[in-house]
């Protein structure tokens, strides 16, 4: 296994691994994957290149400037594939079509998103590929990181697999990069196949999303679609129609700030305050550590200020709307408690809903489930049915009327620098999409319409 930490020199480690491979090479899920795989991964090599890390108090959309840097490329690189539509808006939002094969089928979306998390450092991504992935601890070069597979228990069935990384001190960019390259490559295959059947496909690469704003500025009426997928997921053969529902709490505290030395009996440091109310919360449950499948949590995530003035971040994650209330005013209920026992301490709480549980309108249309279920199958792979513990550009576009279930991308461990992606499961990602094509160009436009008047 060679690793190459050079995106240039990803061709000559492909010329050296073969010479000092120690393990098999993992099969394709399919020819079509194959032929797919090595012009999406030098497209997501490329993509993930670009500074894409969105900032959390945007002014703009999109938030950073190196979105629309990648977006220029995506645009060229889908009019170099004969996509003559594709644009990027002044907001930073890519959108292009595919015309169908047969004009009676319907229009259908494929959805990615641009940005990176500003969870971990996104700045000068250096990729690395691991071809032919023994199995053992993958050290990668930088600040001592390292993916063992005792703690990551999904790579332990990516023997054989060509993983990509990045260098140790930077996240990779899959999320979601990988569904990026994925939607790329088969909306390239497809212009270049004009014998393979296809719906109207839309495609749209959206801003921001990590910050919850992807939909927030996304035409659905010009869009034009009956449906969508977001290439977002994780696992190979992961379909998902149901996420969290989500609230951001902003808790402020002020306090009253004096001279240290002239304190006595006239500080009331807000900062303490705050860090009270997060000692508070419950530690043994309603956590991201402490919690799994369809349970909720309270996640502080960052706490800022000073004795005048601290403030609290928190997101509140819940499957079930009436449980999430419950966990805000639990939150509420504590922060009140530890302010209210200093009179001369004011406290503020701000609720921000972000986005609904997804379930709530996919429900009513679960032929557009059923439709991604039968091109996962055709790709030779069994769908994985589960929940999202997070959310998607889906869950908000669901609401607004476009249903938009999950597909998965191949990624894992995002938001972290331990990200990586394995290219086979990227490649069926692809594949799964020219699948996808395949299933809606024998509905007909007329027939979903019927479907969704009954």
């Amino acid at each position: 296994m060679v690793s190459c930490p050079d995106v240039r020199g990803c061709a000559q480690a492909r010329r050296c691994d073969t010479a000092v491979r120690t393990v098999p090479a993992a099969p394709f899920t399919s020819p079509l994957a194959e032929s797919l795989a090595e012009s999406l991964l030098e497209r997501f090599l490329r993509y993930v290149s670009v500074d894409t890390q969105s900032c959390r108090e945007r002014t703009s959309s999109p938030s950073t400037p190196g979105q629309l840097e990648l977006g220029r490329m995506l645009v060229r690189e889908l009019h170099e594939a004969g996509i003559a539509d594709a644009a990027l808006d002044g907001n930073g939002y890519v959108t292009a079509t595919l015309a169908a094969t047969d004009p009676d089928a319907p229009v259908i979306g494929l959805i990615a998103h641009l940005d990176t998390s500003p969870d971990a450092p996104g700045a000068g991504v250096v990729p690395i590929v691991h071809r032919e992935y023994d199995g053992d601890v993958l050290e990668l070069p930088l600040d001592g990181t390292r993916l063992d597979p005792a703690a990551i228990p999904e790579l332990v069935a990516k023997r054989g697999h060509d993983i990509v990384t990045a260098s140790g001190d930077t996240l990779l960019g899959a999320d979601d990069k990988a569904g990026v390259a994925a939607i790329v490559t088969a909306a390239a295959h497809l212009a270049a196949h004009s014998e393979l059947p296809r719906p109207t496909l839309r495609i749209a690469f959206t801003p921001d999303e990590e910050i919850g704003e992807g939909a927030t500025l996304f035409d659905i009426e010009r869009f034009g679609a009956v449906c969508a997928y977001t290439i977002d997921g994780s696992e190979l053969g992961e379909l998902q129609d149901e996420t969290f529902t989500a609230s951001e709490v902003i808790v402020t505290v002020r306090g009253v700030e004096v001279h240290p030395g002239q304190a006595t009996g006239k500080l009331v440091n807000a900062l303490r305050l705050a860090a009270r109310i997060v000692a508070a919360l419950p530690s043994d449950r309603l956590t991201p550590e402490t919690t799994s499948g369809r349970e909720g949590f309270i996640h502080p995530y960052e706490l800022t200020g000073g004795a005048a003035h601290a403030q609290i971040r928190t997101i509140v994650r819940d499957f079930d709307d009436e449980l999430l209330e419950r966990h805000i005013e639990l939150l509420r209920a504590t922060a009140t408690e530890i302010v209210g026992a200093e009179p001369r301490a004011r406290l503020e709480f701000e609720v921000r809903p972000q986005y609904r549980n997804m379930r709530h309108y996919i429900d009513r249309v679960p032929y557009v489930v059923e439709a991604a279920e039968a091109a996962i199958r055709a790709e030779g792979i069994e769908p994985l049915r589960g929940p999202i513990r997070g959310g998607t550009d889906g869950s908000r576009l669901s609401e607004m009327g476009l249903p938009t279930p999950n597909i998965f991308d191949g990624g894992h461990e995002y938001h972290s620098v331990r990200e990586w992606a394995s290219l086979q499961d990227m490649a069926a990602a692809g594949a799964t999409i020219v699948r996808l094509a395949e299933v809606w160009a024998r509905l007909e436009a007329r027939d979903v319409d019927a479907r969704v008047a009954g």
